[in-house]
């Protein structure tokens, strides 16, 4: 069950670092609002296993999709 988690939990990060390159072109900012309901996810499921490179990547994006959302004003 663990490694499930950590698998899907490094397929969600990959996935959402995927998704926030475009959002980080002007005016594709609101993008990141999805990315951090991927990251949320991640998060969920990357605190189950021992190795924590899924929290890790998850957690990371999430910061920088954060980070972006709070430079655009939440939308742009």
């Amino acid at each position: 069950m663990k490694t499930i988690c950590q698998i899907l939990s490094v397929l969600i990060g990959l996935f959402a670092a995927l998704c926030m390159v475009p959002s980080l072109i002007p005016l594709l900012g609101a993008l990141n609002w999805l990315v951090l309901v991927f990251c949320v996810a991640g998060i969920v499921f990357g605190v189950f296993p021992e190795k924590k490179i899924g929290l890790t990547i998850n957690v990371a994006v999430g910061v920088v999709a954060l980070v972006r959302l709070i430079l655009g004003g939440g939308v742009a």
